[in-house]
C-alpha cells in the first residue's frame, strides 16, 4: 500500500511538471481578443532601501498584476550601488539579495524577464558590497535566475538562450546564459548583459578580460537578434540592457558624454560602450523597422530618440526607453513602472504610458 502510494505521488509529480512545461510553451497569439495588441510592464533600479523593498515593489508588482500583461521585464539592479548599515533586507551582495529578488520576480502573474544589473555584480567587489569576486557573483546569479530556457514569474514563458560559453566566470568560459530572445506576435525582444561601471572597466576592481569576452558575446547575440528578426518579418524589436551608455553630449549629469558622430566617449572614462553602439548603430539602419532600446541605471524616466548617424543625422527608427529607478529622498517617489501598449499593425509598434502607482504617491498622494 505505502509503495502503490509513493508510485502514485511520483507519478503526480511527473504530471504535474509535464503540465507546467506545456502552459509554459504553449502560444497564447490566437487566444485574445485584441487582435494581437497587447501590453507589456518595464522596471527596474529597485529597490534601494527598506521602504522600497518592504512597501513600494510590493506596491508595484500589485498594480502590475492587476493589469492584463504579456510578460513584464526588470532591466537590472537588484540594490543600490552600496550596502547600507542596518537595513533590514539585504544591500550587501549576499545570497539573501537573490532569494529577495527571486521572490519579487515569481509574485508576478505574468512571465518575468530581468537582465543583470552592475549592483548586482560587478559593483559587489566594493568593500560596502561585502567584497565579493564580481564573476563569481555573475556565476551566481546565471544559476538563480538563468539555470533554466524558461522565464520567472507565475506564468513562464521559454526563451532562446545564448548557450555558447562566450562569457567568463570565476573558473573560466561559460555560456552567457542572462543573455535571451523571445518572439511575441510578431516582436522580437532581447536581453543584453550591458553594465553601468563602465561595463566592468572601472570602479573597483576593473575586470578587462572580462569586458572583452562579454563585449563580443553581446554583439554576437545582438547581431543574431536582428537576424532572426527579419528572418521572421518581425515588425520591430525591444533590447533590454542595464547600462545608460551615453549618446550625445547633451547628458554631463547621468551618462556618459559620447561624439554622437564616432560614437567615442569625450570625458575620458574607459569606453565600454563604443564598438557595441557602432554595431548597433549599424544594425538599427539595416533593419528600417521600430528598434526600442530600453535601460535603467541613470535612475531618469525618459521616452526619446539621442541615436545619431555618422553625419549627425537622427535614426528616426530607434527610441531610447530609460525606465523609473530609485528616489530614496523621496521615499516612494519614483517607485513606478511603465507600460508599453505593442500593436504589431500600427507604424511606430510601441507606445508608451507611465503607471504612477498609487500607493507609492509621495509628493502628492493619489485622490
Amino acid at each position: 500500500m505505502k509503495k502503490r502510494l509513493l508510485l502514485s505521488t511520483a507519478g503526480l509529480v511527473i504530471a504535474s511538471a509535464v503540465a507546467i512545461n506545456a502552459w509554459a510553451d504553449r502560444d497564447d497569439d490566437d487566444r485574445d481578443d485584441d487582435h494581437g495588441s497587447y501590453a507589456i510592464g518595464l522596471w527596474g533600479d529597485l529597490p534601494y532601501s527598506d521602504l522600497q523593498a518592504q512597501v513600494g515593489v510590493p506596491n508595484l508588482i500589485a498594480d502590475m498584476n492587476s493589469q492584463k500583461l504579456a510578460f513584464t521585464v526588470q532591466d537590472g539592479d537588484l540594490k543600490a550601488g552600496n550596502g547600507t548599515p542596518g537595513s533590514v533586507t539585504p544591500t550587501i551582495c549576499s545570497d539573501a539579495l537573490y532569494v529577495q529578488a527571486l521572490g519579487f520576480f515569481n509574485a508576478l502573474h505574468a512571465p518575468a524577464m530581468l537582465t543583470p544589473g552592475d549592483n548586482d555584480w560587478t559593483d559587489c567587489d566594493r568593500p560596502s558590497n561585502g567584497g565579493f569576486n564580481s564573476r563569481e557573483r555573475l556565476d551566481h546569479e546565471r544559476q538563480v535566475f538563468f539555470s533554466t530556457p524558461f522565464s520567472l514569474g507565475q506564468k513562464r514563458m521559454r526563451q532562446e538562450v545564448q548557450t555558447t560559453p562566450l562569457c567568463l566566470g570565476v573558473s573560466g568560459p561559460v555560456p552567457c546564459v542572462e543573455n535571451r530572445r523571445w518572439t511575441h506576435r510578431g516582436v522580437t525582444y532581447v536581453t543584453l548583459n550591458i553594465q553601468g561601471s563602465c561595463n566592468n572597466l572601472c570602479d573597483t576592481a576593473p575586470d578587462p578580460t572580462e569586458f572583452t569576452a562579454r563585449n563580443q558575446a553581446n554583439i554576437a547575440w545582438m547581431r543574431d537578434a536582428f537576424l532572426d528578426a527579419k528572418g521572421r518579418g518581425s515588425a520591430a524589436i525591444m533590447i533590454v540592457a542595464q547600462a545608460d551608455p551615453g549618446w550625445d553630449l547633451s547628458d554631463v549629469t547621468r551618462a556618459p558624454l559620447r561624439d554622437p558622430k564616432t560614437l567615442a566617449e569625450t570625458d575620458g572614462q574607459p569606453d565600454g560602450f563604443q564598438e557595441f553602439l557602432g554595431a548597433l548603430r549599424d544594425e538599427v539602419i539595416a533593419f528600417r523597422k521600430p528598434v526600442a532600446y530600453v535601460h535603467g541605471d541613470s535612475h531618469y524616466f525618459r521616452v526619446d530618440k539621442p541615436f545619431q548617424d555618422s553625419l549627425g543625422r537622427r535614426l528616426e527608427n530607434f527610441t531610447r526607453v530609460e525606465t523609473f529607478g530609485d528616489n530614496q529622498g523621496n521615499g516612494n517617489n519614483d517607485v513606478n513602472w511603465l507600460k508599453v501598449q505593442v500593436d504589431p499593425r500600427s507604424r511606430e509598434v510601441f507606445t508608451y504610458q507611465t503607471q504612477i502607482v498609487p500607493g507609492n504617491r509621495t509628493a502628492v498622494p493619489a485622490p
